[in-house]
């Protein structure tokens, strides 16, 4: 696995796509809201997530090894 060197915003752009992904996931898989407040926002969130993960590997791909990655 290669390291890759982010800046603290990008980091977090990456970890949101994640987040939304897996939150719009579990709402689908839960039972707790209604079927259709839970249907409507699980997908919601589950397609934001997927769509939003295309630039955040474009980001990861750009960036730049990591210094002990370069120099070993």
């Amino acid at each position: 696995m290669q390291k890759r060197l982010l800046s603290i915003p990008q980091l977090g752009f990456v970890v949101v796509t994640r987040a939304l992904f897996g939150a719009g996931v579990a709402l689908l898989a839960g039972r707790r809201m209604s079927p259709k407040t839970r249907l409507s926002t699980g997908i919601a969130l589950t397609l934001l997530g997927a769509a939003s993960t295309i630039p955040a590997v474009k980001l990861i791909k750009r960036a730049r090894p990591s210094l002990l990655q370069r120099f070993a």
